[in-house]
């Protein structure tokens, strides 16, 4: 069984409509696969309904942009019911705080190139949460750079003096809203240091006793070595250990199912989620 829990769509920063995700999970052979956009569920209903046509298991997710101790932290949130409404409150923050970050970065970025907020807000889907790649899509459609991995490494990355920063909710309170909104939380790619700072084991251990129930440690942005040390971390504090591609289409190399979870971890999370239940394409 091929099992991929972590995959963005047009609902945040990945350039294929939720439905294309689902039809191409299911070409790369994939059994079970979670959508997990950022701060938000709005993709669910369309992903839902293509995992029904195209006879694939969808686990209903979303990535969470948190903070710990200064440190950016993703926290991954599956079958969590997705009208809790403390938990909804935070995400509204998150994702319009995002939205006026991105018009500061843009503001800042017009004063040396020509890049409106027009030319961001043409490429963002309707209703998705607006991230620094929309940025990048719309400087590459502007001929500004030749893709997004040129847009972070020259403008967009976090020592950029166009960066700005966004609210994201302390990961502690977010492992905690997510249990009380009776979903599964995984921390994302803790150890992918490429990305910047990350956290030190003792915060992983934090989460932990506040409810955190699972590790991603399979991930292409960790090297061997940071995966064998999540799953070691992992198997100590009694977590789940999962693997992940992270896709975004073609905003990113990652592609489906180059990193995967195996049978019995996804059993562990199944059994302990109660907000939400799973879609299953494949008994169709």
């Amino acid at each position: 069984m091929l099992i991929d829990l972590h995959t963005h769509s047009t609902a945040s920063d990945g350039t294929d409509a939720p439905q294309e995700v689902m039809a191409q999970a299911a070409a790369a052979g994939l059994d079970v696969v979670a959508l997990t956009d950022h701060d938000t569920t709005i993709g669910w209903s369309a992903a839902a309904q293509a995992a029904l046509e195209h006879g694939i298991d969808l686990i209903p997710g979303m990535e969470i942009s948190c903070t710990a101790h200064g440190v950016s932290v993703h926290l991954l949130s599956y079958l969590h019911d997705p009208n809790f409404e403390p938990l909804l409150r935070e995400l509204t923050h998150a994702r319009e705080s995002r939205r006026s970050r991105a018009r500061r970065i843009v503001d800042r970025l017009a004063a040396d190139m020509p890049l409106t907020w027009d030319d961001v807000a043409g490429v963002v889907a309707d209703g998705a949460t607006v991230g620094r790649p929309h940025i990048a899509d719309a400087m590459v459609a502007r001929g500004i750079v030749a893709d997004r991995g040129e847009a972070f490494t020259r403008y967009l990355h976090n020592g950029s003096r166009y960066y700005a920063s966004h609210y994201a909710i302390d990961v502690l309170d977010a492992v905690r809203l997510v249990r009380l909104a009776g979903g599964v939380p995984v921390i994302a790619h803790p150890f992918a240091a490429l990305r910047g700072r990350v956290v030190s084991d003792d915060v992983i251990e934090e989460m932990a006793a506040a409810g955190l129930v699972g590790i991603e440690a399979h991930h292409l942005d960790h090297t061997a070595e940071a995966a064998r040390h999540a799953e070691e971390l992992g198997a100590t504090l009694g977590l789940v250990v999962t693997g992940s591609s992270d896709f975004h289409g073609d905003g990113k190399p990652n592609r489906l199912a180059d990193r995967t979870t195996r049978p019995e971890a996804l059993e562990r999370i199944l059994s302990q989620a109660t907000g939400t239940a799973p879609i299953l394409g494949r008994s169709g």
